[in-house]
């Protein structure tokens, strides 16, 4: 159990470990489907950790959801119904709901009492964003939800864990699965994945993932950005059929901004945009390594 005053040992493997002094601790218990544990600590603030892995801290929570949402979002012309499938926290819906053309969010997560308990110790995530009347929330299998779903989303997010052993998504980044997030892409839509560490050694599931979307959509980009809270850089990947994010120029995106009134931003700007995707020479390298993840053959990390 963890205690205050005391350390949390995350290990990344046998050979790397990190100590979180540990201030005060909000939860610590096992829902149906994943452990939890939020603390908070004296530089990163309170964080969210699921299976003992971060999954946001609140230091830079908003680099991490401002990259996974608003070049998606941008790179559509009028993005105005949203799928997101998981993001428990509720800060993916809070950067969705910036966009002032966007007319519904459905947000699909499997974990009701984890949504519950961000809601709780985690209130300033999500801001407010649950009581939008433009949000819509379905707790149940993304898997189901997709496979059942009639509607056609102008943009669709994923921000899942990633697949662990015994977790909840390892079904929810293979080829089978991507092919039936084509179905319910509107034409013209985008489709947007958070796609784990892009570190130097351990870019396995990151480049297998733009592998896999490279059988199902004819436009497939890979970015990037830091994230100081989970030591390590971290990978994006947007798919469509038409859409490119790289034929944006920064007008366009200053303009985009301004007519949809999004504000208060703390990291994305026009200026940036392009620069998420400029990869370093060893990862271009490495995309050509991935392997295609099927139903048959996930990506499980031990």
């Amino acid at each position: 159990m963890t205690k205050e005053g005391f350390y949390f040992v995350e290990t990344f493997t046998d050979n790397l470990i990190r100590n979180i002094k540990v201030e005060r601790i909000y939860f610590e218990g096992k829902t149906k489907y994943q452990y939890v544990q939020i603390f908070d600590n004296q530089i990163l603030g309170k964080i969210l950790f699921l299976d003992k892995k971060i999954q946001s801290a609140a230091i830079d929570e908003c680099i991490f959801h401002e990259s996974l949402v608003h070049p998606a979002l941008l790179t559509h012309q009028n993005p105005r119904h949203v799928l997101i499938i998981g993001g428990g926290e509720g800060a993916t819906l809070r950067e969705v709901l910036r966009h002032g053309c966007v007319q519904k969010a459905t947000m699909v997560d499997i974990d009701k009492q984890l949504v519950r308990l961000c809601q709780q110790y985690l209130p300033e995530w999500s801001s407010g964003a649950f009581m939008d009347p433009r949000t819509k929330v379905v707790f149940g299998d993304a898997l189901n939800y997709v496979e059942k779903c009639q509607q056609k989303y102008d943009v669709i997010i994923s921000d899942l864990t990633e697949p662990l052993k015994a977790g909840p998504s390892i079904y929810l980044f293979t080829e089978e699965f991507y092919k039936k997030i084509s179905q319910i892409l509107a034409e013209d839509g985008v489709f947007i994945l958070q796609a784990g560490g892009t570190d130097l050694t351990y870019n396995q599931f990151y480049t297998s993932c733009f592998r896999t979307l490279k059988q199902v959509f004819p436009v497939v980009r890979p970015y990037w950005t830091f994230m100081f809270s989970f030591c390590s850089p971290w990978g994006f990947i947007m798919a469509s059929r038409k859409r490119d994010p790289l034929k944006m120029d920064e007008k366009t995106i200053k303009t985009r901004i301004k007519d949809r009134k999004i504000k208060k931003l703390k990291y994305y700007h026009p200026g940036i945009h392009r620069g998420l995707f400029a990869l370093p020479l060893y990862l271009k390298r490495a995309l050509k390594k991935g392997s295609v993840l099927t139903d048959k053959k996930p990506f499980v990390w031990e």
